[in-house]
């Protein structure tokens, strides 16, 4: 395929744009290419600037789960948009959005609207330390949960990617108070809690991880969460900003059985617009200005426009059947992936939770983020190159998840399967 406009783009964008990009993932340098610049999408397609159309498994970053430019959310991004793009004062459709949300996701007893999922878990932090009076969080490396300073320590996503285990500019005073330990390792997290249970006052994690690949967590681990955590008095966060309305309306923490005592959502909440949520029990979220002293604030949040779209795609979402057909869909992919690893006699990982996957280039079990570093990165590159050229856009990195909508069908599963045959029948 030819892409000479998506170049000419690139070369004008390095002008101006750091490293040409407003994302650093979108660089496309882990896989060796140049970005592909986009002009549309259409249903389970994106065109690009040159007019080649690609399925798309990255519906930008997990958010379109109707797949692009769903006539309802269109239709309700047109109409709010007539009636005012923003008014820095309440509207109803933020309550309707906090109800909605609520509703489908009862731990989250009161809701504040912000802009990003970043937002959401910078915040969310800052009413934990409130709360609790403590200071120390812990993590999971290879969970990424926004740029926020003390959370980048050993982050997944573009981190993950680029190998930079934290960054410039983040004060050393801010990262010491953060302890990140790894995924799935009950044991280290036992061993914080005894040194450091009585300073501790948040767990935040990924229930599902999908920014260092997609790696569900071992049985028990999150009840072995939910409990140390109730046990030493500290908050467990969920970061639900991806598998949040993704694993079902209620998120993984419905799908687990898990009740954490914040969450924080983004994205999907606003149909792929700008927007995000950070939500808890109500003794917890009575602490956040107005009600409380912990301030956070936002001209932009709860915005209408933003919250119409996201309304729009939960209604599709509650339809009967929405959620079955994302499985259905999403296991056709899987078990078409490893058919032909077994055909081919390749020993890759596929890893599968609900509408989320990774193909994992590596011939070991991937439990946690050391294990998917292990992965073959370069063979990653040029089965990436190989989709790209076959017609297929995945995300470009080997620790990220590839996403399905309900915009897909049967015959774009099909096409994406004969697509990675041919690719990794090249590549070995």
């Amino acid at each position: 395929m030819k892409r000479i406009r998506s170049e000419l783009y690139f070369d004008r964008a390095k002008r101006v744009i750091p490293g040409g990009v407003n994302s650093p993932v979108r660089a496309c340098k882990a896989v060796k290419s140049n970005p592909v610049f986009f002009e549309r999408g259409e249903g389970a397609y994106l065109i690009d600037a040159d007019g080649n159309r690609y399925i798309d498994y990255v519906c930008s970053w997990g958010p379109l789960i109707l797949g692009h430019a769903h006539p309802n959310v269109i239709a309700e991004v047109y109409f709010a948009s007539k009636r005012g793009t923003s008014f820095g004062a309440p509207t109803w459709l933020e309550v309707e959005m906090a109800e909605t949300i609520r509703k489908c996701i009862p731990s989250m007893e009161k809701v504040r609207l912000v802009n990003s999922g970043t937002e959401a878990t910078m915040s969310a932090l800052r009413l934990a330390r409130a709360f609790t009076g403590r200071k120390k969080i812990v993590k999971f490396d290879g969970c990424y949960h926004g740029h926020a300073d003390s959370l980048l320590v050993k982050a997944g996503s573009g981190l993950a990617t680029f190998g930079i285990p934290a960054s410039p500019g983040v004060p050393e005073e801010l990262t010491s108070h953060t302890i990140s330990l790894p995924f799935n390792d009950e044991k280290a997290l036992s061993e914080a809690f005894e040194k450091h249970g009585s300073e501790i006052a948040c767990v935040i994690l990924e229930p599902v991880p999908a920014n260092m690949g997609v790696v569900p967590p071992k049985e028990g681990f999150l009840k072995f969460l939910r409990e140390i955590t109730a046990k030493h008095g500290a908050l467990l966060i969920f970061d639900e900003v991806i598998t949040g309305f993704r694993l079902g309306l209620g998120g993984a923490q419905e799908k687990f059985g898990i009740k954490p005592d914040l969450t924080c959502l983004g994205k999907i909440i606003g149909g792929g617009l700008p927007v995000g949520a950070y939500g808890g029990r109500a003794d917890i979220m009575s602490l956040v200005a107005p009600e409380g002293p912990v301030y956070q604030a936002g001209t932009l949040s709860g915005n209408p426009i933003a919250v119409s779209a996201g309304l729009a795609t939960i209604r599709e979402l509650m339809k009967p059947g929405a959620y079955e057909r994302l499985e259905t869909l999403s296991q056709k992919l899987e078990e078409g992936l490893k058919e032909i690893l077994k055909e081919l006699a390749l020993p890759y990982q596929v890893v599968r939770c609900a509408s989320m996957l990774t193909l994992f280039f590596t011939d070991k079990p991937v439990t946690n983020f050391s294990e998917a570093q292990a992965c073959d990165t370069e063979k990653f590159a040029r089965f990436w190159q190989g989709m790209l050229e076959r017609g297929v856009y995945l995300p470009p990195s080997q620790f990220e998840a590839w996403f399905v909508s309900l915009a897909h069908s049967e015959r774009e599963i099909e096409e994406t399967l004969r697509a990675a045959k041919d690719t990794l029948r090249e590549i070995g």
